[in-house]
C-alpha cells in the first residue's frame, strides 16, 4: 500500500502515538484538535518521538525529516478529514459525543474513506450506528503507540469485509502486527492484560510475593517485556481502576479491583505520574518498590525435635489412598495445594 492521506483526531496520548507511527510509515498526517495549544503541543511531541526513534537506531535521520515534513496541525475538523484516505479518531469522549463526531466526518469524506476510532472503551459498533454507511466503520487499537508493535483490527457488527480487509492492509503497512477481533469488552489485548494485573495486585494483597519479584516472574520467567505491576504505574492506576470497573461491569467479578488497588488510589498514588504507585518514581523510571518484600518470620536454625516442625496438611475429612473414582491412581495425585500433578512435576 503506497503513501496515504491520514487524518487522526485527538492530539492527546494516543494520538499523538498514532500519528507519530503513520507519519514514519510515510503517510501524510493531519493531526486536528479543537484546541490550538494541545494540537502544536502534539506535533511538538510528535516530532520528539521521531528523535528518540532515531537515536534509538529504529528510524534513520532521512525518514525522520520526511515524516516531521508530511506532518501538519489543524483546528479545523472538514479541512482535516476532507482529503483523507483513513481518519482515526482517538479521543476519550463518550459514545454519543464520539457518534456525533463520525457522523460529522462522513459529511466531511469520500466514499471510499475508512473511519476508525482507537478506543477500547467504547463499542465499535455503538459508535458506527452514527453513520449513514456503518460498514465502512472499524475499530483499530493500537495497543501503547508507538512503543508497542500491536494493533487489534476489531469488526463492528456492521463492518464490511472489504472494510475488514482494508483495515488490515493498512496497518501491515505501518510495519505493525495486525489482528483481527470481535467488538467485546476488552477485545484481546486490554482483557488480558488487565487479567494479569488482577492476579498480579491480588498476590500483593495476600503477600504471597513482593512487587519487585512479581513483575520479575514475568519479565525472566515469560519474556514479558515489563511486569504488569509497574505497567499499572506507566498507564495510571487511576485507568487501570477505571479500565477494570469498566470489564467488571460488562464481563464479571474476574474484572474486580483489587483492595490494594484502590487503596493506593484514594491515597493519591498513581504510579509514575505522582511518583509513587506500587513502584517509587524518580525521573520517569522505577527505582524502589514502594513498600517492603512480606518476608516471612524464618528461624534462625533448623528444628532438631519434630515435634517443633508444622505438620503437613492432612487434606480434605476422608483422603485416603485409595484410588479415585476414576481409577487413575490414588488421592496423592495432587500437589500440596490441591492441584493435580502434571508430568513432570516433581
Amino acid at each position: 500500500m503506497g503513501s496515504m492521506d491520514v487524518a487522526v483526531l485527538g492530539a492527546g496520548a494516543t494520538g499523538r502515538g498514532i500519528a507519530q507511527c503513520c507519519a514514519a510509515a510515510g503517510h501524510a498526517v493531519t493531526l486536528h484538535d479543537d484546541d490550538a495549544n494541545v494540537v502544536m503541543d502534539g506535533i511538538d511531541a510528535v516530532e520528539a518521538g521521531l528523535d528518540d526513534a532515531v537515536a534509538a537506531g529504529d528510524l534513520d535521520a532521512e525518514t525522520r525529516e520526511s515524516a516531521v515534513d508530511s506532518i501538519e496541525a489543524t483546528t479545523g475538523l472538514e479541512g482535516a478529514v476532507a482529503d483523507a484516505d483513513v481518519v482515526i479518531e482517538t479521543t476519550d469522549a463518550d459514545r454519543e459525543t464520539r457518534r456525533a463526531l463520525f457522523a460529522d466526518v462522513e459529511e466531511a469524506v469520500d466514499e471510499g474513506t475508512l473511519v476508525a476510532t482507537s478506543g477500547a472503551a467504547v463499542s465499535v459498533t455503538a459508535v458506527a450506528a452514527g453513520l449513514r454507511n456503518p460498514g465502512r466503520a472499524v475499530g483499530l487499537h493500537f495497543v501503547d503507540p508507538p512503543a508497542a508493535p500491536l494493533v487489534e483490527v476489531v469488526v463492528a457488527e456492521q463492518t464490511t469485509e472489504p472494510t475488514r480487509e482494508a483495515a488490515v492492509s493498512f496497518v501491515d503497512g505501518l510495519d505493525r502486527e495486525s489482528i483481527v477481533v470481535r467488538d467485546a469488552p476488552g477485545f484481546a489485548a486490554t482483557r488480558l492484560g488487565m487479567a494479569l494485573a488482577v492476579e498480579a495486585m491480588t498476590m500483593v494483597d495476600e503477600r504471597a510475593a513482593g512487587v519487585a519479584a512479581i513483575d520479575r516472574a514475568t519479565t525472566a520467567g515469560h519474556d514479558h517485556p515489563v511486569g504488569p505491576l509497574a505497567a499499572a504505574d506507566e498507564r495510571g492506576l487511576d485507568a487501570t481502576l477505571d479500565a477494570l470497573e469498566h470489564l467488571q461491569g460488562a464481563l464479571g467479578e474476574r474484572f474486580a479491583p483489587p483492595p490494594v488497588l484502590r487503596a493506593k488510589v484514594e491515597a493519591g498514588d498513581l504510579g509514575r505520574k505522582t511518583g509513587e504507585g506500587f513502584y517509587v518514581w524518580e525521573g520517569g523510571e522505577p527505582v524502589e518498590p514502594s513498600e517492603p518484600d512480606p518476608t516471612p518470620e524464618l528461624r534462625a536454625e533448623s528444628p532438631v525435635d519434630p515435634g517443633d516442625q508444622s505438620p503437613p496438611d492432612a487434606g480434605a475429612e476422608g483422603e485416603s489412598d485409595d484410588d479415585g473414582p476414576d481409577g487413575s491412581g490414588p488421592s496423592g495425585d495432587f500437589d500440596d495445594f490441591g492441584g493435580p500433578v502434571g508430568p513432570g512435576d516433581g
